[in-house]
């Protein structure tokens, strides 16, 4: 697997992950303010989220990274 490969399975696994844990810990406000969406959280926290997300995902990419280099599953067909 080249560097670049392993950057674009890394920011494909960072977006899937991002979408799971975005509605971690979301509470929205009782009374919401004027304008605002009832729906909209009243802290999202998107930098925790975000820090998290690139937690997991670095552990999932290594998971990834250790499965294809172990030769469990190939990805290139006739090999």
């Amino acid at each position: 697997m080249s560097w670049i490969s392993g950057i674009v399975v890394y920011f494909l696994i960072w977006w899937m992950v991002l979408f799971a844990v975005l509605p971690w810990g979301v509470r929205v406000a009782e009374e919401p303010e004027p304008g605002h969406a009832a729906s909209a959280p009243v802290r999202p926290r998107l930098w925790l989220k975000a820090a998290v997300t690139t937690v997991i995902a670095a552990l999932l990419w290594l998971v990834y990274y250790w499965v294809y280099q172990s030769g469990w599953i190939e990805f290139r067909p006739g090999s």
